[in-house]
């Protein structure tokens, strides 16, 4: 069982579940030969991938998810919050929404991992529901937690399968309790929220985001004025309406690349003005362009 192998963090057993040598020692990991993202099924408020990468893998970018990754191979480097940080095999990391980051591989052995990418409107639910309001910030982006592991080794060890909305629903509460108590020496504001106009305007942007969409319209849709939906919403999911209407758009720009749909065809059917301004959009969440991104997605095999 995958849990099993993963007491006492033992990374190379981690590895060796999620398809790397279980032989090599730390100092022989398995050495990537090509760069590439492998996505996996598409499924609602939950990206999952497994990326590889001989050198930097992106650039310095921010999106509106939580990034919960696991470390299989190589030394995972990044930038967070004005400082270097490296991620070993076993080990998780965790960014918040719309932190500044970027990542890539720490040595000349290259870097595996897999990631989640959690829509924060997801976890915030969850929190509501037991009675936290306001997103846990996790302060050390990198952990060995063994219970926030055995969570994440389970939502990213059948990658090429969909998780299903059961196990989504396990992993969104798991996640949510996890990210509490490692938020615990700072504790979580209470907020007077307003969650029903919070959660209308949510389903609002991802259900229109293909459309230019107004202030006006969530105001007159909320019931809230536009400086009052703006600070509540950062409160809520850690971003602005205005960006999470991006990154509606730039997840529909990747669904259709996949698809193989081109640049110029993505661009309009997501919502942007044109191809130019997705592709700014797009490097500055995802720390590369729409076309590399393709590219990597097309070099997984």
């Amino acid at each position: 069982m995958l849990r099993n192998s993963i007491n006492g963090l033992r990374s190379t057993r981690v590895c060796a579940n999620l398809g790397c040598d279980e032989n090599a020692g730390l100092e022989r990991l398995c050495k990537v030969k090509t760069d590439a993202i492998h996505l996996a099924p598409a499924e609602e408020g939950i990206e999952r991938i497994e990326a590889r990468f001989s050198g930097n893998g992106f650039d310095l970018h921010r999106h509106d998810t939580y990034a919960i990754g696991l470390t299989l191979s190589g030394v995972q480097s990044f930038r967070y919050r004005g400082e270097t940080r490296a991620s070993l095999p076993g080990q998780i990391i965790v960014i918040h929404p719309d932190e500044l980051h970027d990542g890539g591989a720490g040595t000349e052995t290259g870097l595996r991992y897999r990631m989640i990418y959690l829509q924060p409107d997801f976890l915030a639910e969850a929190l509501h529901h037991a009675g936290v309001q306001g997103l846990p910030f996790v302060k050390d982006p990198v952990l060995s937690d063994p219970e926030l592991q055995l969570s994440i080794v389970e939502a990213l060890e059948d990658i090429d399968c969909e998780m299903g909305e059961l196990k989504r629903s396990n992993l969104v509460s798991e996640l949510s309790s996890c990210f509490t108590r490692l938020a615990a020496s700072r504790p979580l504001k209470q907020r007077c929220l307003d969650w029903r106009a919070l959660w209308q305007c949510t389903d609002f942007l991802k259900e229109c985001h293909q459309q230019p969409v107004a202030v006006k319209d969530l105001e007159n849709l909320c019931g809230l004025d536009r400086f009052t939906l703006s600070r509540q919403f950062r409160q809520a999911f850690g971003t602005s309406p205005h960006r999470y209407l991006i990154m509606r758009r730039l997840e529909s720009v990747k669904g259709l690349l996949a698809k193989g749909t081109s640049l110029v065809d993505a661009a309009m059917e997501s919502g942007f003005a044109d191809q130019s301004h997705m592709t700014r959009q797009f490097k500055r969440a995802f720390g590369m362009t729409p076309g590399t991104w393709r590219n990597l997605n097309a070099a997984r095999t």
